[in-house]
């Protein structure tokens, strides 16, 4: 009878991903008739929730504060010196047993997946999560406080249009037994089947996921574990602060809690949830069907990486398209800057300028390396990019489109002021700062403003609006 099931799961899958496959090529075909624009969201007021981690076992209060547009998901160690950051991407994945770890170069969180679940799961695009230690609280092992903190700060709406992930093609990994499909698809739809290793407690649900149906249907399923795995969990220094308050336990055909299951396939709607949290590592809501097998947190992440190679090979493709049909004027390479700005080491902080375009707007690079001077001293030890040489660089990148705009021989654009000056993260050695200048205003060849910002990884570091006087290089 159980093989006869799993045979029927497994053809409701296929019929499933079919069903997926042709709406897709229907939706393509007609999308902007159908496509209705979302605004990125954050919180109104921040909120705290305390508790013992799950697997160090330690208190730690996390506090989720509102945040700018494009700003993200960034976790802020505030028990560590600096209060360091760090962002979901596939390139902070770290350990997977049991749970999902973030890494950056000076510090890690770990267990994020119920937090990150939550936030996804409610439509959260920008929060600065503040933690005292290392792992976000356990809880009763659901995402259910979360969900319930979050709206007591209550999610809002911004000026921004919301970005996704947007499947071109069918992406798939699997290990043995265990596979996940991603499947193009207008919305997040997951079909998922769950079993352990005896074939017992095999659940199987497919469910579209949208904020309510996400808060009823997903948030309050606890995660759980086999009874004979703790004993090996614990060996590997994990599951310190597990109990049966935060977790369910299975003992052979026994379910071990401190309450009734709150669904019947309470266990294959927490692997649901694992799989919406583990999807917002990739720093975007993702639309897609994921079909899953018996999925896991290493498993979902190597399907995030696979996903987002495909997403950067499309956006490579697209852009170098975009780069043929239209004309950009040629690069300034050092020598032709240094022709232009009066600038010279250790105060020349344009490498390479990219393209200028439009005629008013100008994309610059800046790396940033370990060997800058500025390093020595700031910080030792936490290697930080000062603000105020992320603002030179702007206003250097700005005097150079003056520059080149006005054809001002002779001249030079002297920095005068800066308005709405943000820091949204750190810039640490290793970084490409890509500064992208935009000319608003001019008043002939004697006053200018710009609008400027710096990108690390198509996030948004710094900006900041410039006025600049132009004089004679001979005054």
């Amino acid at each position: 009878m159980k093989l006869k099931e799993r045979w029927r799961n497994f053809g409701a899958d296929i019929v499933l991903a079919l069903l997926s496959f042709i709406g897709h090529l229907w939706f393509q075909q007609y999308p902007r008739n159908f496509v209705k624009s979302m605004k990125q969201r954050t919180v109104l007021r921040e909120v705290t929730v305390s508790g013992k981690a799950l697997h160090t076992g330690n208190e730690v209060s996390l506090t989720i504060k509102p945040a700018p547009v494009n700003t993200g998901i960034v976790f802020v160690r505030t028990d560590q010196f600096g209060h360091p950051e760090v962002r979901p991407s596939v390139n902070s994945i770290g350990d997977l047993v049991r749970c999902t770890t973030l890494c950056s170069e000076a510090t890690s969180v770990q267990t994020v997946e119920h937090i990150l679940s939550a936030l996804n799961g409610l439509n959260i695009d920008n929060a600065i999560i503040e933690m005292d230690a290392s792992e976000p609280p356990i809880l009763d092992g659901s995402a259910k406080f979360y969900v319930n903190a979050l709206l007591s700060a209550e999610p809002v709406e911004q000026e921004e249009d919301r970005k996704f992930f947007v499947l071109d093609s069918p992406v798939s990994v699997s290990v043995g037994n265990r596979s996940l499909i991603a499947l193009p698809y207008d919305g997040l739809k997951i079909t998922c089947t769950s079993a352990d290793d005896r074939g017992v407690h095999t659940q199987h649900l497919s469910i579209d996921i949208d904020e309510k149906c996400y808060i009823s249907e997903i948030a309050p399923a606890r995660t759980f574990t086999v009874y004979e795995d703790i004993a090996e969990l614990l060996k590997l220094g994990k599951i310190k602060g597990g109990s049966l308050d935060s977790a369910v336990v299975i003992k052979g055909d026994q379910i071990l809690s401190k309450e009734p299951l709150r669904f019947k396939d309470e266990f294959v709607r927490h692997k649901i949830l694992d799989i919406i949290g583990d999807l917002y590592v990739l720093g975007m809501p993702l639309k897609a069907h994921i079909i899953a097998v018996r999925p896991g947190h290493s498993l979902n992440s190597e399907l995030i990486k696979k996903i987002h190679s495909q997403h950067t090979t499309e956006k490579k493709k697209s852009k170098g398209k975009e780069e043929q049909t239209t004309a950009h004027e040629p690069a300034l390479d050092i020598h032709n800057i240094m022709n232009t700005l009066p600038h010279r080491y250790p105060f020349l902080l344009i490498d390479r300028v990219l393209e200028f375009s439009d005629d008013d707007t100008l994309r610059a690079v800046k790396n940033v390396t370990i060997n800058e001077p500025f390093f020595q001293g700031h910080f030792p030890g936490r290697p930080v990019m000062p603000g105020v040489l992320q603002i030179e660089a702007m206003a250097q990148a700005a005097g150079l489109l003056m520059m080149k705009m006005g054809n001002l021989e002779n001249k030079l654009a002297y920095f005068m002021s800066c308005d709405k000056v943000k820091f949204r993260r750190a810039v640490v050695p290793g970084d490409q700062l890509i500064i992208d200048v935009k000319l608003t205003k001019s008043r002939g060849n004697r006053i200018g403003v710009a609008s400027a910002k710096c990108n690390v990884n198509d996030v948004v570091v710094s900006s900041a609006e410039l006025m600049f006087t132009i004089i004679d290089n001979k005054d």
